[in-house]
């Protein structure tokens, strides 16, 4: 092993040793100072971040596995984003988390880290600071909700609030129902219980290698996820020694697995933006229509509500991740390699398949080919994305009339207008909610129906946006709209009246106006006058420098990494 990194702080025997020495000895042995490997809890905990409250607990257990393996485990609270609880949204601070824990890993005396996160932006946050200071790092998510039940139904975590929250727009389901099943929704600690972005990404994360196998997907309030913690701290102090960094881990190979895993989990849209953001921080050439190429041929085998019926405590019960990618394992790279320094594949053998109600075999999947579609045409030059499983069959192929909103506000004002002149076969169009445009890139795609519509029957539509949507959420929902309209995409020079198609299978969405045309038009003066302009702080830092979502929506001087090297010495 080489010189531990944390011996540049505490090893000397003059004035600056002593005093890094000395200012740590609040309970910590004088061994601690011996040698022993430093190991940071990067722990994402907060009463305003509901999902990762328990995380807390798990980083003790952690820490109890990092002193066990001989390190010295140290408690770093970092940003953390309460996806429910962040306005304007949470993706407007994922940047800034990862680069607050980016700097904070890089500038303390340490020589490796554990990762606690859980809610939607924690996990991917994490893991592009990790990649980025490259030291060796490991991840613990903090594991969904038990299921909860309303009136002898299942209550999915978010799908459900959107279906329920309709309905009582349609006027099938009064108020009074919908607020008495507020108190059922969430049972216990941890994240969203569907196939949301925070199950998505607690999952894909062990994909990808960054979780010790056998751990995502555990239910925050299962006591193995416990015993997974502290092995974790065992296994951190191991990686320290034999310098496993994610740079070693996070290979073109692992993000193919990660595409493939996302397909035949049904897994959130979130997923791509995430993924290309923390490729962007490793210098790996990942790129939008991947998601395309990789994944449209994969069978969806996981059937979780947004996209099928169950939830992810059934998953776990089925048997979890690794019996999803035993059905996979000829598709997964064999030479990726986990935190465990073993390949992925090498930990899937033992898996079965418990129940295939909720885990479908490879023969009989539950959607022959899932994945992402990537579309482009003259609305989105820069691509665009669909979720198929999440859709209508009858809608992938469509045209319309579009019906333009341009701003939430907007949308909010019109959307129930006895008087809008709209159909069920229009396409919605909601622009200026991109990364630049909102800014932060809301989760507004899946735009709610016009109420007359809902009490007509109608409960799916075309929907095109350049924002997000939840994970949780479902529809014929076009997203990720590039260029985005706020930086002079087409999609800022649509007019209600427009005839729009669609064409899922022909990976295209455009509007049928001559491009000379549609060029010559002058952007939305409505849109323009909604956009963002923050005159400071990190909403202008964000707003002047943030790239599009077909790259990851990083910001410019974020992509790369810099290392773990501190040039300068302290004082």
């Amino acid at each position: 092993m080489s010189a531990l990194r944390s011996a540049a702080w505490y090893a000397g025997r003059d004035r600056d040793g002593y005093i890094h020495r000395a200012w740590m000895r609040r309970g910590l042995p004088g061994s601690a100072f011996d040698g022993r490997p430093h190991i940071a809890v990067a722990n994402t905990a907060s009463d305003l971040t509901p999902c990762n409250l328990h995380l807390t607990d798990v980083a003790e257990h952690v820490k109890q596995g990092v002193w066990a393996a001989g390190g010295v485990p140290l408690n770093l609270p970092v940003v953390s984003l309460g996806e429910t609880q962040l306005r304007p949204t949470a993706m407007l601070w994922r940047n800034m988390a990862a680069m607050a824990t980016e700097e904070m890993l890089r500038a303390n005396p340490i020589d490796g880290v554990v990762l606690l996160g859980g809610c939607d932006k924690t996990i991917p946050a994490l893991l592009m600071a990790a990649a980025s200071v490259d030291l060796p790092a490991v991840v613990v998510p903090g594991g969904p909700m038990l299921t909860g039940t309303f009136r002898g139904t299942a209550l999915g975590c978010g799908t459900d609030v959107w279906r329920l929250s309709e309905e009582v727009r349609a006027g099938t389901l009064s108020e009074k129902d919908f607020l008495d099943s507020e108190s059922a929704m969430i049972r216990s600690r941890g994240h969203c219980n569907t196939m949301g972005t925070a199950s998505t990404m607690g999952l894909l994360a062990e994909v990808l290698g960054m979780v010790l196998p056998g751990t995502a997907g555990l239910p925050a309030a299962d006591s193995r996820l416990l015993t997974q913690a502290h092995e974790t701290g065992r296994l951190v102090v191991e990686m320290v020694a034999e310098d496993r960094r994610p740079s070693t881990l996070l290979t073109r190979g692992s993000f193919n697995n990660a595409i493939v895993a996302l397909a035949a989990m049904g897994g959130s849209t979130n997923a791509v933006v995430h993924l290309l953001a923390i490729a962007g921080r490793l210098g790996v050439p990942l790129v939008l229509d991947d998601f395309d190429r990789i994944g449209t041929g994969v069978p969806l085998l996981v059937d979780l509500q947004p996209a099928g019926r169950h939830l992810m405590e059934d998953l776990h019960r089925a048997g979890g991740l690794a019996a999803v990618l035993r059905e996979v394992l000829d598709l997964l790279d064999p030479e990726a390699i986990t935190v465990t320094g073993r390949p992925l594949v090498e930990s899937l053998h033992a898996a079965r398949i418990w129940d295939q109600e909720v885990i479908r075999t490879r023969a009989a999947p539950l959607l022959p080919a899932a994945g992402i579609a990537v579309l482009r045409g003259n609305l989105a030059p820069a691509g665009a994305i669909i979720k198929p499983a999440a859709a209508s069959p009858e809608l992938l192929r469509h045209r319309g009339r579009a019906v333009v909103f341009d701003s939430v506000e907007d949308l909010h004002a019109r959307i129930d207008d006895p008087g809008l002149d709209v159909d069920a076969a229009s396409v919605l169009v909601l622009r200026g909610c991109g990364p630049r445009g909102y800014p932060g890139m809301p989760e507004v795609s899946n735009l709610p129906l016009p109420a007359k519509l809902l009490r007509a029957g109608v409960r799916d539509m075309v929907r095109v946006c350049d924002g997000r949507m939840s994970g949780t959420a479902y529809g014929t929902v076009v997203l990720h709209v590039c260029p985005e309209a706020a930086a002079g995409g087409p999609l800022d020079r649509i007019r209600t009246g427009d005839w729009i198609t669609l064409d899922v299978a022909a990976r295209r969405i455009d509007v049928e106006l001559p491009q000379p045309e549609l060029d010559a038009r002058p952007p939305s003066p409505a849109m323009l006058a909604a956009l963002a302009r923050p005159t400071r702080g990190w909403e202008r830092l964000y707003v002047d420098t943030v790239l599009g979502a077909d790259t990851g929506a990083d910001l410019t001087f974020l992509t790369g990494s810099s290392g773990h090297a501190v040039p300068r010495e302290s004082h």
